[in-house]
């Protein structure tokens, strides 16, 4: 008889396990063009409402700005006559890739990449910031993301550097790896899209910025930009949360779904930049001044969130 009531504990402290990684994930989590953004189980899709404040979250909280204040890095329009966010294409199978020349040739994927030639670029064709591209091939569920990408013509491109992620897998990237973010992660599932909003609620962490970061980086990130080893500082995959207290009821309906999301699932640092700005796609249906109420959130209605007891998802 132990033989069985071993192996019936042993069951059931796995389903005990799944179940408690599933509560902590999105209802069904999100989805872009037919394709799941990542499994359920990936940590940019779990919930992290329900665990606790890390240690030393009200120093890295004064390092990142406790007076600093929430910015919305994306809405409709244009800004200095480009889409103001990270903008992305989807495409098909058949859409041409196209060779990439990388800065970082040693830590990018190597592809090619299925960019069409009219490819929107972060900041538009003219500008010198991130000049991020992405692109989403839905037929094989396959993300494509390059920094500082520059067509050289003839169907050639440079790129600072560029990374290739499979949308069923919880593969990351080797240790110490960038990608075409600081943080070694993908960008686009951390992208607030108006999608979403549309349907009233964010099913995933959002993507900020820092201005200061520490020379370090935590699970799922796979890379540092700093050469800081100050420990007040926030490294980077650093996940942050707005206060279960923070009332949300005066914002208005698309400031609101956003702050719902920041705490259920929270933000990632994923890069330096101005601090506790949350990136997004462009859309004209994003209203610019349901957005700026985002201003009047204040870096000390936010706490760092010990992740260490999140599930780490096979791939």
């Amino acid at each position: 008889m132990r033989r069985p009531l071993a192996i019936l504990l042993v069951l059931a402290a796995v389903l005990g396990a799944a179940a408690a990684a599933l509560a902590l994930a999105g209802p069904a989590g999100p989805r872009v063009a037919g394709c799941p953004v990542f499994p359920r189980s990936s940590q940019w899709n779990q919930r992290v409402d329900r665990l606790p404040v890390h240690p030393r979250s009200a120093a890295i909280m004064r390092s990142i700005g406790l007076g600093a204040y929430v910015h919305a890095d994306f809405g409709s329009g244009r800004y200095e006559g480009a889409p103001i966010g990270i903008p992305y294409v989807t495409v098909t199978r058949r859409q041409p890739r196209v060779r990439v020349r990388f800065d970082y040739a040693g830590e990018s994927d190597r592809g090619p990449y299925p960019i069409p030639a009219n490819v929107p670029i972060e900041g538009g064709r003219g500008s010198d910031g991130d000049r991020h591209v992405i692109a989403i091939d839905r037929d094989r569920c396959r993300l494509y993301e390059l920094y500082a990408a520059y067509p050289q013509g003839g169907g050639r491109w440079r790129a600072g550097s560029g990374a290739i992620w499979s949308l069923r897998s919880n593969k990351l990237r080797p240790r110490g790896f960038t990608s075409a973010d600081a943080a070694g992660l993908p960008i686009f599932p951390g992208l607030a899209r108006y999608q979403e909003v549309r349907r009233g609620h964010i099913d995933h962490a959002l993507r900020f910025t820092a201005e200061r970061t520490r020379k370090a980086f935590i699970y799922p990130a796979r890379h540092f930009a700093s050469d800081d080893d100050d420990p007040d500082l926030p490294a980077m995959g650093q996940r942050l949360r707005l206060k279960r207290s923070f009332d949300v009821s005066r914002f208005p309906r698309q400031a609101r779904v956003v702050l719902r999301a920041l705490k259920r699932y929270g933000m990632i640092l994923a890069d330096n930049g101005s601090p506790l700005y949350i990136t997004g796609a462009p859309s004209r249906g994003w209203s610019n001044d349901d957005l700026h109420s985002l201003h009047g959130v204040p870096g000390s209605v936010f706490e760092v969130v010990d992740t260490s007891r999140l599930p780490r998802p096979r791939r």
